[in-house]
């Protein structure tokens, strides 16, 4: 396996390009499904871009270093699997801070859409202190991972206007300022977190492994059966878990309620019917689990503004 400019990642079996001072990797399978753009800032710490149209990446942590990340999620949502038995979910605008390496087992994309920031501090590397980058400020990352991952695995804040105001800017940097304002912001980020009090109400809600299990297996099959009318109560007897936990996981983990998903599925299934073969309207409509073709029709515009019939023209 190798490695780029002392990275964090490993590059076999992936493409890596350099870019204005960044190494972009990219994963041969899926090039433009998944991308990371890293910035080597201080020694021993990276900020990463993370562009994800797909719910597995092969770009990898280099096994054996303890790195602090620090996520925030733009769009989308992105789960991590703990070696615990613990599944963690972040939405757009939340905030987590955890170890990686030692308790992380893996991550997962489970809408196979995410954007998001992460800063990557290598312990093995980082300068004990970064006072000397600016004397008034006094971060030192190994008091940064007593505070958040001493004892517990990870610390996650919800979305709030402090965040937001810390990493909004980052999402859209001009290029010719880009790597001393990321320099700047990643400062002010770890300036904030050192002075953050953590409170014991904060939210930090996880999944254990069986409830992410069971929750995974219903909506496959439901996707499966699409054309099927499926309720909760059978499938949370299904798939041996409780109706309000099978709520609950559900939309931690993919973002929706039940209902919304699999009506959404529908819709976005029936679009692509509608668009790619010449099938009629009421035979797409039973496909995706409707007999009555008018509440098909009412069912389809309110979710794509336009009748199925309007919307088959747009693509004759």
């Amino acid at each position: 396996m190798n490695q780029t400019n002392n990275s964090i990642f490993v590059s076999s079996d992936v493409i890596t390009e350099q870019s204005n001072g960044a190494t972009v990797y990219k994963s041969k399978r899926n090039p433009d499904d998944c991308i990371l753009t890293c910035y080597p800032l201080f020694e021993g710490i990276e900020l990463v871009y993370y562009d994800m149209h797909a719910q597995t990446c092969e770009i990898e942590l280099i096994q054996g270093r303890e790195i602090l990340e620090v996520n925030h999620c733009q769009e989308g949502r992105v789960e991590f699997e703990y070696k615990n038995g613990e599944y963690l979910y972040l939405s757009s605008g939340d905030l987590s801070i955890q170890k990686r390496g030692k308790d992380i087992r893996n991550s997962y994309f489970p809408i196979g859409h995410y954007h998001g920031i992460s800063v990557m501090i290598d312990m093995t590397r980082v300068p004990r202190c970064l006072s000397c980058v600016l004397d008034d400020v006094f971060v030192t990352p190994t008091e940064l991972v007593k505070k958040f991952c001493s004892d517990k695995t990870y610390t996650i804040m919800r979305e709030n206007k402090s965040i937001e105001h810390i990493f909004s800017e980052l999402y859209s940097v001009p290029g010719n300022i880009r790597k001393g304002y990321l320099k700047v912001k990643v400062l002010e980020l770890l300036l904030f977190l050192s002075a953050l009090e953590i409170t014991n109400d904060e939210e930090r809600k996880y999944f254990s492994r069986s409830q992410v299990i069971a929750t995974k297996q219903a909506k496959e099959y439901l996707i499966r059966h699409i054309d099927e009318q499926i309720t909760i109560p059978q499938l949370a007897d299904m798939f041996g878990i409780s109706q309000t936990t099978l709520k609950i996981c559900f939309k931690g983990v993919y973002g929706d309620t039940i209902h919304t998903f699999i009506n959404n599925y529908k819709m976005q299934t029936a679009a692509v019917l509608l668009k790619e073969t010449d099938r009629s309207v009421l035979d797409i409509a039973c496909s995706v689990g409707y007999t009555n073709g008018s509440k098909f029709a009412g069912a389809f515009k309110k979710f794509m503004n336009v009748t199925p019939n309007e919307f088959r023209k747009l693509y004759v």
